[in-house]
């Protein structure tokens, strides 16, 4: 124990133990002066924003006087101009009253006092912290009353342009104007002369209360050295008390800790040894005291050669690295956990550390740790069972099942014995848990664990892949065994029962398996097509195995849709979606109240390719995918419409129609979306009609007639696409408060060879007309079909006969719009004309 050495402290930390007090107190003193510029800073940009809110005050009095007299309308611009400045100051103090701030509003209106945005944080800070301190609140009383002139400057302006714009104003008038606003003047004045001496006032005690403070801390400063000083001298004698009673506490110490301490000299002899080291070596410290430490620790599979641990006790008297501690090594370059021998032959696995004891500089020996690491072992041989099985079912998990797989599809496959996945889920299981409880839902996991585990051979891996889906690994099992094991597992399923609480509680298992062929080379190949496997047998009625065959046209077709999935998420994630739009002419009147258009999507591939939506909207349809389809192109096409309508000389657009599939429907956040949606863009509703189609309107029927409803008192409107397409059109209709009849483009694109759908067109026309529904025809695809559309009465038409579908920001601009479609109605109209007066009884006819 002579030679346990004192903690030696590097010289930057000595000097840090002295010196940190007068670095605190200069960080302080730092601190403050920055606090004091910040101040000043913002006393300062008060002061500007006060030089600012006097001038605006003082020209809004001037060219309201100006347009008082002439009338003179730049006079009043200037004027506006000018009392914007502390309208502006007066909206930010009023944004930051207590108990109501509102930071933006207050940014808002300091910009337009004409303050510097670099500016603006202090002024919000010192009236949003310090309104309550007399240095602000002296101000404020001026400004307070500054405000109330500004108010009656305004209230006057407001008069003044009144009479200005409703005629003549006599000479009396202008005088009695003149004489309010000298009126004004002489009590403003004395305000903002109050405000700005006042504010000058504040600024100067600001300055006097820094100095103090700066003054103060230096004080500060000079008592804490003479502190610290003094307990330096007194901590020194400290010290050299402490230093007798070290010897001790070391000794206390090393009793204490849990690890086995050993000492040694350089001989390799037991010097020391803790209570701790007595217990895990099973020996006493008298008794080993002198002892070669071979002797009293034997290390496993060293029985033969006791001179190994004096080996490793030359090591560590060798180690060069200071008093470091390393491990010690088991071998030549091994540094794993050894396990020691005691007397009566039991074996504990420690690790082992040790280095050198120096006094001044001179090995005299060789310290040694071991630490008991039995718990440490169990604790990881625990974790490692954890992370690679499932906890409720004591079944491998997902990661070790497919860690299994990889290593099975990774190894040479014997044809026809390449074995085979089954992927098995629990039929109804989700009625289990909400009728039982999920106590029952995972009882029932247990048991149908234990009855697959049953069934399954010897060297078959079982998983739980999560919830109650189940995944098995058939090693070298060709495909007729590998089917009647997954018919002996879907009859066993079908034939449990589980008694719980009086019930008996039942369920299926819909199996889908594969057979691990070549051509399967990765898991996640593997995985998927076992997985719609099982989806297929769902779809086909649960509780039945169906076998992946690689020509299977369906499971090639869901594959396909799977794709389209993984490429939506894509195209929704990179904007890869491209909006197109296609007019809509009017066929009644001039149709010049604005641009009438269809938006219409594409998507638009990585190659440049654009795909249309008949394409990818089934598989987004399946699975669930449309509502965020929906949301891009509503948030996308009201951005676009925005931007235009902020554009100089646009087109105007009278009415933009964006589709809604059946499942946004239902989607009960749609509302909200789309109402944030119109927030943001600062567009007007009333541009939007919404196009539903009666099917998915009549699926939906509360919830769309809901949204409809909702959506109508924001102004919008809406379409009923498709109509006529289903067997209960006219029935349902009286139900959905549409604005547009879209008749279904079947009917229209026959109706000049089929007598029948002309008179659908004329029924749904006339139907539509009754109800106060304008009509739309969809697919007007030739100039016959136009013009048999306008005799009819059809208030609106939409095909190539008129304007072909171009990208959204082509068609606002007016490519293929306003007026080829106008000229083509014409030429269409002109040719009609032509045809009734060169008939038998001219233009009656």
């Amino acid at each position: 124990m002579d030679a346990v050495q004192p903690v030696e402290r590097s010289p930057l930390q000595l000097t840090l133990r002295l010196t940190w007090p007068f670095i605190a107190m200069v960080l302080l003193l730092a601190a403050g002066a920055a606090t004091s510029f910040y101040m000043l800073s913002t006393v300062r940009a008060f002061v500007a924003g006060e030089s600012l809110w006097t001038k605006g005050q003082k020209d809004a009095i001037y060219y309201l006087g100006l347009y008082a007299a002439n009338g003179s309308p730049q006079a009043f611009e200037r004027f506006t101009q000018a009392i914007d400045v502390p309208l502006g100051d007066r909206a930010a103090r009023l944004a930051l009253q207590p108990g109501q701030v509102q930071v933006e509003l207050a940014r808002e209106g300091f910009l337009r006092g004409g303050n510097h945005p670099d500016d603006i944080n202090n002024l919000i800070w010192l009236l949003r912290y310090f309104h309550r301190f007399e240095i602000v609140q002296k101000p404020m009383e001026f400004w307070l009353v500054g405000d109330e002139y500004i108010n009656a400057l305004r209230d006057l302006s407001h008069e003044i342009r009144h009479e200005t714009a409703a005629g003549d104003v006599d000479d009396i008038t202008r005088a009695h104007w003149q004489a309010t606003i000298r009126d004004i003047n002489a009590g403003a004045t004395p305000a903002a002369r109050g405000f700005s001496e006042a504010l000058g006032d504040s600024s100067r005690r600001l300055v006097a209360m820094l100095m103090w403070a700066n003054g103060g801390m230096a004080v500060v400063l000079i008592l804490l050295t003479l502190w610290h000083t003094r307990t330096l001298l007194a901590q020194r004698r400290r010290v050299e008390e402490a230093l007798s009673a070290e010897r001790e506490q070391a000794h206390i110490t090393l009793t204490a800790i849990g690890d086995a301490v050993v000492t040694t000299n350089v001989n390799g002899e037991v010097v020391y040894m803790n209570p701790a080291a007595e217990r895990l070596l099973a020996h006493a410290a008298p008794d080993a005291a002198g002892m070669p430490l071979a002797e009293v620790l034997k290390l496993d599979g060293e029985g033969s050669r006791p001179l190994a641990v004096d080996a490793l006790v030359g090591q560590i008297l060798q180690h060069k690295a200071g008093s470091t501690p390393a491990p010690v090594p088991a071998a030549a370059n091994d540094y794993s956990i050894r396990t020691i021998v005691r007397p009566d032959q039991s074996v504990v696995p420690v690790k082992l550390v040790g280095t050198a004891l120096r006094h001044q500089g001179t090995v005299n020996g060789a310290v040694l740790v071991l630490h008991d690491v039995t718990r440490e072992q169990h604790y990881v041989e625990q974790l490692s069972w954890q992370a690679s099985h499932d906890a409720l079912t004591g079944l491998v998990n997902r990661r070790e099942f497919e860690h299994r797989l990889e290593a099975l599809l990774n190894r040479p496959r014997q044809p026809g014995r390449e074995g085979s996945l089954l992927f098995v889920d629990l039929d109804q299981f989700k009625l289990i848990n909400d009728t039982c409880g999920h106590q029952a839902g995972d009882e029932m996991l247990r048991e149908v664990c234990r009855m697959l585990q049953s069934h399954l051979r010897e060297g078959d891996t079982l998983a739980r892949l999560g919830g109650d889906e189940f995944g098995i690994l058939l090693k070298d099992c060709p495909a007729g065994p590998s089917t009647r094991i997954a018919e002996q597992l879907r009859q066993a399923g079908q034939e449990l029962r589980l008694s719980w609480e009086g019930q008996q509680l039942s369920t299926g298992l819909s199996i889908g398996m594969v057979q691990l062929i070549p051509a399967l080379i990765s898991i996640q190949e593997a995985m998927r097509v076992a997985d719609m496997a099982c989806y297929r047998a769902k779809e086909g009625g649960r509780n039945r195995v169906f076998i992946y065959q690689p020509e299977d046209i369906e499971m090639t077709r869901r594959e396909g849709e799977m794709d389209w999935v993984r490429r939506l998420r894509l195209a929704l994630e990179h904007n890869r979606f491209q909006l197109y739009a296609q007019a809509i002419s009017a066929l009644q009147g001039t149709g010049d109240e604005g641009l009438h258009m269809e938006v219409l999507l594409r998507l638009r591939e990585e190659d440049g390719q654009l795909v249309a939506p008949g394409t990818f909207i089934p598989a987004a349809e399946h699975y669930g995918m449309m509502p965020a389809v929906d949301r891009w192109v509503v948030e996308h096409t009201l951005k676009a419409l925005a931007q235009h309508q902020r554009t100089p000389g646009a087109m105007p657009v009278h009415t933009c129609a964006i589709n809604l599939s059946g499942t946004s429907l239902g989607d009960d956040a749609l509302l909200k979306f789309i109402r944030t949606a119109l927030t943001e863009s600062g567009l007007d509703a009333r541009t939007l009609c919404f196009e539903i189609t009666e099917t998915s309107a009549i699926s939906h029927l509360p919830n769309a007639v809901r949204l409809m409803k909702e959506l109508q008192q924001l102004g919008c409107r809406f379409a009923l696409d498709d109509f006529g397409a289903g067997m209960s059109s006219f029935t349902y209709l009286k139900h959905l408060p549409v604005n547009y009849l879209k008749i279904d483009g079947a009917f229209v694109k026959d109706m000049l060879q089929d007598v029948t759908s002309r008179a659908m067109v004329e029924t749904i026309h006339r139907i539509g007309h009754v109800m106060g529904k304008q009509t739309i025809a969809e697919f007007a695809e030739s100039d016959a079909i136009v013009a048999a559309l306008r005799e009819i009465g059809v208030d609106y038409a939409q095909g190539y006969a008129l304007a072909k579908p171009v990208p959204l920001g082509e068609c606002l601009q007016g490519h293929g719009t306003a007026p080829q479609s106008m000229n083509r109605l014409a030429s269409i109209a002109t040719k009609e004309h032509q045809r009734r007066s060169s008939s038998p009884g001219g233009a009656s006819a």
